[in-house]
């Protein structure tokens, strides 16, 4: 881990909040964009930290009326009383989904399971994060969004009509691994910033990732113009399920989102779906050998990893594995790189820079 440095929490904290205040945001909008920052680099997650929020609000959020700072979220009538309607009214993102747990939960508590579905939203980032709040707090949920930008190409197609689209499941299984199952997966084959990482480093991308401008498959970064599904139809049917979902709750078409809407009458904002379910609600109380429900979840846990399979994996370990390092060295790891990043936005912000020489290597 010596190739990390470590920059304490609130020393992070400081200079994501000042940023997005200067943009015009709330107190309590920066500070939860801040807080999802932090906790995506506090288990690893380096493609959507703060660099990656703060870089994509200025490409297609505050700086160009896809984000509206301070914007109020709307609870639509409903005669649903588990589920709710919200037009975020594009919302900071992350602020919108930390209010979709908290509200998920509370009527989760009340009816066993809740829904909540969100129109004219604004990407809320790393969907794991929300559902390991849940289930760390002993809920079940789940989240799918639709991404910012149209650009992955439907299975046996040419054309990028769908986004990366993400699914996050979060289930309760703190008992019997140490940490919650996360399972939180895009569903292209790779990122584009995966690309863009591949082509500074002159490497070729894995076949099946990617396709060139006229729909052919292409393994050279240089030539590709969007991304395929992974899994072929199987990540494709995923990815679908976004968009119409969306489509559902009032997401328009997907090839107009991030962009400056070319017909009247469209929308080019994103849509978010959260289902938050209380463990209780599921249960059948017919437990083998008079287990719990919780340590009946133990038990098949550590049969699946049983059998010969102890160095298999749970969803959410590495990010749990990365959360420790992180705690042990009392701080936010990132690359010398990356805090080069961040002392640019220091100096846009007329901020003291970080010194390099005094912060300490992780361990």
């Amino acid at each position: 881990m010596s190739e990390f440095l470590v920059i304490p929490r609130q020393q992070h904290d400081d200079l994501v909040i000042a940023a997005y205040v200067s943009r015009g945001y709330s107190a309590d909008e920066a500070a939860e964009g801040a807080k999802l920052a932090a906790e995506a680099a506090r288990h690893g997650i380096r493609t959507h930290h703060a660099l990656k929020a703060l870089h994509l609000d200025h490409l297609f959020g505050s700086a160009t009326g896809g984000c509206v700072p301070g914007a109020e979220i709307e609870v639509l009538p409903s005669r649903f009383p588990a589920s709710e309607t919200w037009n975020a009214n594009k919302k900071l993102g992350q602020s919108v989904a930390y209010r979709a747990i908290e509200r998920g939960i509370e009527l989760a508590d009340q009816y066993g399971i809740a829904q909540i579905s969100i129109d004219n939203a604004f990407h809320y980032l790393w969907g794991g994060g929300y559902v390991m709040e849940a289930a760390e707090r002993g809920y079940i949920a789940y989240t799918n969004c639709t991404s910012t930008l149209a650009e992955v190409v439907p299975f046996g197609g040419k054309f990028p009509t769908l986004g990366t689209n993400p699914h996050s499941w979060g289930i309760p299984t703190m008992a019997a691994s140490g940490f919650p199952l996360v399972i939180d997966w895009a569903t292209s084959t790779v990122a584009m910033g995966r690309v863009q990482a591949l082509k500074r480093e002159g490497k070729q991308l894995p076949p099946g990732a990617a396709v060139d401008k006229d729909g052919n498959p292409t393994t050279d970064p240089n030539q590709v113009a969007s991304l395929l599904p992974f899994g072929a139809h199987k990540g494709y049917g995923l990815s679908l399920i976004n968009e119409l979902m969306a489509a559902l709750i009032g997401g328009s078409l997907p090839t107009h989102r991030g962009r400056a809407v070319p017909s009247e009458g469209e929308k080019s904002t994103s849509a978010f779906y959260f289902q938050i379910i209380h463990p209780d609600a599921i249960s059948g109380k017919n437990f083998a050998k008079g287990r719990t429900q919780l340590e009946n979840l133990s038990a098949v846990v550590h049969d699946i990893l049983g059998h010969g399979n102890e160095n298999a994996m749970l969803p959410g370990q590495l990010e749990a594995n990365a959360r420790k390092q992180s705690d042990a060295n009392g701080g936010i790891l990132f690359t010398a790189a990356e805090v080069a990043e961040f002392n640019e936005l220091n100096r846009e912000l007329g901020r003291p820079e970080w010194d390099v020489a005094s912060l300490a290597k992780a361990q």
